[in-house]
């Protein structure tokens, strides 16, 4: 008898906790879960960027390209190109000054070869993003150029929760 109170609690709480996580979610007019702001928390910014250095050795594994590490400068420019995007209010690879992705690698000492920059204006992680860039094949091939060997990656989150990111590769 104690056996069975145990799995009907047990099987209620379970039930509960569906309910109220199903409670939590907010659905737009056309019946579909709104989309939910990805908020960065001060002190997680190294697991944001190592998540995404993760996901994007693991992709580029599959593809037997070398992996990527991290390279200070370009991480540099990553984020000054981030708030940079942020100041203008626009996802565009040209500086508020006129710079290219080529100027501002170079600008931060940058010395390798340039191979691509990624950009995005979203709501959402670094993940889901990194996805998106792997839907379309000219970014795609940012993220698997087997010449790339650097990656310096970064993001500026506006107090909306808007995140601007920003991905270059270097060899």
């Amino acid at each position: 008898m104690n056996r069975r109170a145990v799995l009907t609690l047990g099987a209620a709480g379970v039930l509960s906790a569906c309910v109220q996580q199903a409670a939590a979610v907010r659905l737009g007019p056309d019946g579909q879960p709104l989309p939910q702001v990805y908020k960065i928390e001060p002190g997680t910014e190294n697991e944001v960027s190592f998540r995404l250095l993760d996901a994007v050795n693991s992709l580029r594994r599959a593809q037997n390209a070398p992996p990527l590490a991290f390279n200070a400068a370009l991480n540099a420019a990553a984020a000054t190109h981030a708030r940079d995007m942020s100041v203008q209010n626009r996802p565009w690879h040209f500086g508020s000054d006129g710079s290219s992705p080529l100027t501002r690698v170079q600008r931060v000492g940058y010395t390798g070869a340039l191979k691509g920059e990624l950009i995005s204006e979203t709501f959402e992680t670094e993940l889901v993003t990194l996805a998106a860039w792997m839907k379309q094949p000219d970014t795609r091939g940012v993220i698997l150029d087997p010449s790339a060997r650097e990656i310096g990656f970064s993001w500026f989150q506006e107090p909306s929760g808007k995140i601007w990111w920003c991905l270059v590769t270097g060899g």
